[in-house]
C-alpha cells in the first residue's frame, strides 16, 4: 500500500475478515420466542388467564378451553404483529447505515462505513462523522466537535504530525470546517468511541406522544372496565345468577371492553408507515415524526437540490470585457466554450486561462467515467466548475501543488486555496459575489490586471443582477500572486463571474400545489441571492413575496420578524442561525414546522423543528442524526408525500379506536341493561370473547390501512394536541353501542320464546354482524362510502367477509357450536338480523351525503 493509492481491494478483503466490521456490537434482536413470549404479558392478559385457570379448577371446562384459545390466537396475533414491525425498523437501519470516502486501488469510492478497516486512506470533509480512529496524514486546518466523545462544545483544532490526539480523528466526532485525509488506526470495538459509548446513528425506539395519549386512553377505559365488570358481578349475583357464571362474565366483559393490544398496534402501524414513507423517499428516523409530520402547517424549504435538480451546470461567465457561452449539461464534459459565436479554449485566451485555472484550484470535486456514464463525487457547484474547465482547458494540478485552504463557511460565503505554480505561489479563491468583491483592488482585462474602479464595480453589479434575475447562481472567481504562505484574502485581482443553472424539478410544481390546498405554507429559506431565489419562487408557483436576506433578518427584532412573517415573504442568503430564529418566531405563532437542512451548522435549526429535515443525498452525517425525516432523494415533493402519509396514519388510527371502542360499547350496554331488567345473560363469557378476538383481529386492523381519502389534502392541517377521541368521537361511540346494543337485545327478547340458546345465539351473531357491518361508517369520518368506493380498501372486504365467514362457523360447525354454546339459526333469523343491520350502513350515509351536499351549497 502507498499513502496515496490505499488499500487494495484484496487487502481490505483479508483486514475485514481478521478486524471484523467497523461496528460496535448491538443487543441482539428479538428471537422468535422472545417476541411470542412478550404478548402474554401485561394486566388484562393475566386477569384473563387467571380466569382460565378459575375456569378450569371449578369444571368449566369449554369456557377454560375458549378463554386458552382466545389467549393463544391474539398472542399469535401480536407476534405476526409485532415481527413484522421489527422487520419493518431493521429495513430502515440498514437504509441509516452511514458510509464514508476511501481510496482504495488508487481510486476514491464511497463505502458503507461498516467495510472500512485498519490501513485505509480515508477522506474527510465539512460535515462529515469521523467513521473511525484515523491518524491524520494531510490536512489544511480541520476544526471538529468532538462532543460526542468528550461533553466538551467547543471545537478542537486538529493537524498533520501533531502528538498525542490532536494529530487524531476519533470515531463518533465531526467535522466543523475543512479537509483531511488519514489512515485508519482502529475500527468498532477498538476505537475510543467504542470504549465508552454506542454509536449514536440509530433509529430512536422511544414511546410516541401517540402512543403515550392512547396508553393513557386505555388504561383510563381499563379502569372503567374493571370498575363495571366488578358492577356486572355485584349486579348478577345480586339478582340469583350463579356466582361462577357471573365472575366469568365480568372478567371477560372487562377485557371484551379494553382495546388491551392498542399501545402495541399503534406501534405496528407507525413501524409499517414507517416503511411506506421509506418507499416514497421519505426515511422516518423517529416514529413520532409521523404522527408530527401529518400536522405541520408551514414547510420551510432550501431551494437547491430540493426544489431544483441539484445538476449545476455553468452556462455563462462574465468578465470585465469579454462573454462567454457554456453547452452541454450535467456533469458531463461534452460540450465546449464559445465567445461571439466562436469556440474558444483556455490556450488561446489568457483571462479565459486564469478563470479556469481558479476554478480548479478552488475545487475538491471529481469527474470520474464509467460505463453508466461521467459521475461526480463532491459538491454540485464545484462539480459544474470541474466540467467547465475540462471543457475549456486540460487540467492538471498535482495534488501536491494545494499548501493550505481558508475553508468555506456559511459566515464566510468564499473558500480560497493556495497553490505553489512552479517557484512562485498563488491565491486562488471563489464565493458569493458580494464576499469577493469587497476584498478586490484590481480587475483582469485584456491587457491584463488593471485598478478596480467604481465603473467596475458597478459593471460587475449589473452583471450580477442580470445572471441572477435570469434564475441562475452566480459565483466570483479572484486570485492573487502570494508571497510565501500568505493566505490573506485581500487585494485580489477580481477574474470574473460564472453563472450556474440548477433547474427546477418537474415534479415541485405540482407539489406545491397539494401542499396549498392541504393549508400548509411554504417558505424557500436558501442562502443564495435573492433575485435568483425569486427567479425560481416564480417558475415553480411559490407565493409572491418579500425576500428578506440576511442582514436584513439581523435588523429585526424577534417580535418584528413575526410580524413580517404574517405577510408573504421568503428569504435569501440566510445563515442557520437565521434559520433558527425563523423557526422560533413560527412556533411562536402556534405552528409547527418543518425545516430542511444539509449542513453541519443547519443541525440546531433541524433539532429547534417540529420536523427536521434532512437530506439524503447532499446532507451531512451530522444533519442526518440531527433530522427526524431524511429525504432520499433530496426532492420538495418528498415532503409533501410525507406530510399526506402522516395525515392518512393519524387519520386511520383514529377510526381504528373510534370504532373499536364503539363496538365493545354495543356489548357492554347490552350486558347491563339486561341485568337490570333481569332476563336471562344476552351473551356467554366465551362469546363475549370470541367478538372481541373478531372485532381485534381482523376489521379493526383492516381498518388501519384504509388508504387516503380524496379530501386528505384538501383541509387545514390538524391541532398536533388533536384529541383520539373528542367529543365528536364520543357521541358517535355513544350512538353507535346504545344502537348495536339495543338492537341486540331486541333479536333476544324476539326469539326469546323459542328457548334462551336460540335468543343467544340469534343476539351473538346480531352483535358480530353490527360490528362487522357498522365498519363501513367508520371507513371515513367525513365522506360517504358511496365517494371513496365500497371496495378501495380490499384488506377490509377481505376482513369483513372472513369474520362473517368465522360467525358462520361459529353457528353451524359442531365444534364451535360446543365452544361458543350456539343452536343453528333459520332463515327468519338470519333476515331479522339483516333488517336490524341495514341502519347502520344507511343512516350513516344518508347523514354523511347529506353533510356533503350542504356543504357544496354553502
Amino acid at each position: 500500500m502507498s499513502a496515496t493509492s490505499g488499500l487494495t481491494t484484496e487487502q481490505a478483503a483479508q483486514l475485514l475478515e481478521k478486524h471484523g466490521p467497523n461496528e460496535l456490537p448491538r443487543g441482539a434482536p428479538p428471537s422468535v420466542a422472545g417476541i411470542f413470549i412478550r404478548q402474554f404479558k401485561g394486566l388484562l392478559i393475566l386477569i384473563l388467564a387467571l380466569a382460565a385457570g378459575i375456569a378450569l379448577v371449578l369444571g368449566e371446562h369449554i369456557d377454560a378451553l375458549a378463554i386458552g384459545m382466545v389467549l393463544l390466537l391474539n398472542a399469535l396475533l401480536g407476534f405476526v404483529q409485532e415481527w413484522r414491525a421489527e422487520t419493518a425498523l431493521e429495513a430502515l437501519r440498514a437504509i441509516l447505515q452511514p458510509s464514508a470516502v476511501v481510496v482504495r486501488d488508487g481510486q476514491e469510492i464511497m463505502i458503507p462505513s461498516r467495510e472500512i478497516v485498519p490501513g485505509d486512506l480515508v477522506l474527510i470533509e465539512t460535515g462529515d462523522t469521523i467513521p473511525a480512529d484515523i491518524a491524520i496524514s494531510d490536512n489544511t486546518e480541520i476544526s471538529i466537535d468532538e462532543s460526542a466523545l468528550t461533553g466538551e462544545s467547543v471545537p478542537v483544532s486538529k493537524c498533520t504530525g501533531d502528538d498525542g490526539d490532536a494529530g487524531l480523528l476519533f470515531a463518533g466526532t465531526s467535522v466543523l470546517a475543512g479537509r483531511a485525509e488519514g489512515i485508519v488506526s482502529a475500527t468498532g470495538t477498538a476505537t475510543r468511541f467504542g470504549k465508552v459509548a454506542d454509536l449514536t446513528a440509530r433509529i430512536e425506539e422511544k414511546p410516541t406522544n401517540l402512543q403515550q395519549r392512547l396508553g393513557k386512553l386505555a388504561r383510563d377505559i381499563g379502569t372503567a372496565a374493571l370498575l363495571v365488570a366488578g358492577l356486572v358481578i355485584a349486579l348478577g349475583v345480586l339478582m340469583g345468577r350463579p356466582p361462577v357464571e357471573m365472575f366469568m362474565t365480568g372478567l371477560s366483559l372487562a377485557v371484551a371492553i379494553v382495546p388491551e393490544g392498542l399501545p402495541a398496534v399503534v406501534t405496528v402501524t407507525l413501524a409499517l408507515g414507517a416503511s411506506a414513507m421509506a418507499r416514497r423517499n421519505a426515511l422516518v428516523r423517529q416514529l413520532q415524526a409521523i404522527e408530527t409530520i401529518g400536522a405541520a402547517s408551514v414547510i420551510c424549504t432550501d431551494k437547491t437540490g430540493t426544489l431544483t435538480e441539484n445538476q449545476m451546470t455553468v452556462t455563462k461567465i462574465w468578465t470585465a470585457d469579454r462573454n462567454y457561452e457554456v453547452t452541454g449539461t450535467g456533469y458531463d464534459p461534452a460540450g465546449h466554450i464559445s465567445c461571439d459565436g466562436q469556440k474558444v479554449r483556455a490556450d488561446n485566451d489568457p483571462t479565459l486561462d486564469q478563470f479556469l485555472e481558479t476554478a480548479l484550484a478552488c475545487n475538491h470535486a471529481t469527474l470520474q467515467h464509467s460505463d453508466s456514464g461521467w459521475n461526480m463525487i463532491g459538491m454540485p457547484t464545484e462539480g459544474a466548475l470541474v466540467t467547465l474547465a475540462f471543457k475549456g482547458w486540460a487540467p492538471d494540478i498535482p495534488p501536491d501543488a494545494r499548501l493550505a485552504e481558508n475553508p468555506f463557511s456559511s459566515d464566510r460565503k468564499r473558500m480560497s486555496v493556495l497553490l505553489q505554480a512552479g517557484s512562485a505561489q498563488k491565491l486562488h479563491v471563489k464565493g458569493a459575489p458580494e464576499a469577493i468583491v469587497e476584498r478586490c483592488t484590481k480587475v483582469l482585462t485584456k491587457s491584463g490586471p488593471v485598478q478596480l474602479t467604481g465603473e467596475h464595480r458597478t459593471k460587475i453589479n449589473a452583471a450580477y443582477e442580470r445572471m441572477a434575475s435570469r434564475g441562475q447562481r452566480v459565483l466570483a472567481l479572484a486570485s492573487r500572486d502570494a508571497s510565501l504562505n500568505n493566505t490573506e484574502e485581500e487585494n485580489l485581482v477580481f477574474l470574473g463571474l460564472a453563472g450556474l443553472v440548477d433547474p427546477p424539478r418537474k415534479e415541485v410544481s405540482a407539489a406545491i400545489r397539494h401542499a396549498k390546498a392541504a393549508g400548509i405554507r411554504i417558505l424557500m429559506v436558501t442562502g443564495d441571492a435573492s433575485m435568483t431565489a425569486s427567479a425560481i419562487a416564480k417558475d415553480i408557483g411559490l407565493d409572491p413575496g418579500d425576500f428578506l436576506e440576511g442582514p436584513e433578518i439581523d435588523a429585526l427584532s424577534d417580535a418584528e420578524l413575526q410580524l413580517r412573517l404574517k405577510k408573504p415573504v421568503h428569504f435569501a442568503r440566510t445563515r442557520p442561525e437565521h434559520k433558527m430564529r425563523i423557526v422560533a418566531a413560527l412556533q411562536a405563532e402556534q405552528q409547527i414546522v418543518a425545516m430542511t437542512g444539509d449542513g453541519v451548522n443547519d443541525a440546531p435549526a433541524l433539532k429547534r423543528a417540529d420536523i427536521g429535515v434532512a437530506m439524503g443525498i447532499r446532507g451531512t452525517d451530522v444533519s442526518k442524526g440531527a433530522a427526524d425525516l431524511i429525504l432520499l432523494d433530496d426532492n420538495f415533493a418528498s415532503i409533501v408525500s410525507a406530510v399526506q402519509e402522516g395525515r392518512r396514519q393519524f387519520d386511520n388510527l383514529r377510526k381504528f379506536v373510534r370504532y373499536l371502542l364503539s363496538s365493545n360499547a354495543g356489548e357492554v350496554i347490552a350486558i347491563l341493561v339486561n341485568l337490570l331488567i333481569g332476563g336471562p345473560l344476552v351473551f356467554l363469557a366465551t362469546q363475549i370473547l370470541w367478538m372481541n378476538l373478531i372485532t381485534d383481529s381482523l376489521t379493526a386492523v383492516a381498518l388501519g390501512l384504509e388508504p387516503s381519502e380524496k379530501s386528505q389534502m384538501q383541509r387545514p392541517p390538524r391541532s398536533p394536541d388533536a384529541a383520539i377521541l373528542g367529543r365528536p368521537g364520543l357521541l358517535t361511540l355513544l350512538a353507535f353501542g346504545t344502537y348495536t346494543g339495543a338492537a341486540s337485545l331486541f333479536l333476544f327478547y324476539v326469539f326469546l320464546p323459542s328457548g334462551v340458546d336460540v335468543a343467544r345465539t340469534a343476539a351473538f351473531t346480531g352483535m358480530v354482524v353490527f360490528e362487522k357491518v357498522s365498519v363501513f361508517a367508520f371507513r371515513s369520518l367525513h365522506m360517504p362510502c358511496s365517494a371513496i368506493g365500497w371496495f378501495s380498501n380490499r384488506f377490509l372486504i377481505l376482513a369483513f367477509s372472513a369474520s362473517l365467514l368465522a360467525q358462520v362457523a361459529a353457528v353451524y360447525w359442531a365444534p364451535l357450536q360446543t365452544l361458543l354454546r350456539t343452536v343453528p339459526l333459520s332463515l327468519e333469523h338470519w333476515s331479522w338480523i339483516a333488517l336490524a343491520a341495514l341502519p347502520l350502513v344507511v343512516v350513516p350515509e344518508i347523514i354523511k351525503l347529506t353533510r356533503r351536499g350542504s356543504a357544496a351549497h354553502a
